[in-house]
């Protein structure tokens, strides 16, 4: 590569540089969706269920006295 071209190639990299940390002005309202593993599917589910659990403990008292 001659000088010409290595000048050219560092100045389109620090454009690119630059242009990647610029925020776009309008981000999409959708955020982009992420593969989910199974174990945090798995990790997400056993925490609802703790939840669930959780409120129909406190909901319901126990009224079995007798």
């Amino acid at each position: 590569m001659n000088r010409k071209q290595e000048m050219i190639k560092k100045l389109a990299k620090r454009a690119k540089a630059r242009q990647n940390k610029v925020v776009p002005a309008n981000p999409s309202n959708k955020p982009v969706e992420r593969y989910i593993s199974k174990a945090e599917r798995e990790k997400i589910a056993l925490a609802e269920a703790a939840e669930q659990i959780a409120a129909t403990e406190t909901s319901n008292p126990e009224t079995d006295k007798d």
